[in-house]
């Protein structure tokens, strides 16, 4: 007679979709949460200038923009790498996905924080 609960799943046995989680598996699910924490490490100055604290924001916010914009690109392209080199290939679907929404705020700053930044008023560059 077989018990109606089920063992505890130790680490080396295989998972129900066939495969055993190894350190790609990990790699890409810690890329995709680092990209998702992007968006709230750009915020983060904001937060702390509503929370009463606009000293952080003066000395820290550049730090933060520009550790948000640089996790907004590397953690699709190391997660999109890892995932190829891996053949996970819905993972790479994913990667591709956050690569391409990942690049139009990053365009957007570099068109107009960068390059129109740089034309004096009145002029066309």
């Amino acid at each position: 007679m077989s018990s109606p609960v089920t063992p505890k799943r130790r680490s080396g046995e295989v998972v129900p979709d066939g495969r055993t989680p190894s350190g790609v598996d990990r790699v890409i699910k810690g890329m995709a949460w680092w990209w998702m924490a992007s968006p709230l490490i750009l915020l983060t100055p904001l937060i702390t200038l509503i929370a009463g604290f606009p000293e952080v924001r003066e000395e820290f916010g550049r730090v933060f923009g520009l550790a948000a914009l640089t996790s907004a690109v590397v953690a699709p392209a190391t997660g999109f790498l890892v995932a190829l080199v891996g053949r996970r290939r819905q993972a790479r679907r994913r990667f591709a996905v956050m690569g391409a929404v990942s690049g139009v705020p990053v365009l957007f700053f570099l068109v107009f924080g960068v390059l129109f930044a740089e034309c004096p008023d009145g002029y066309h560059c």
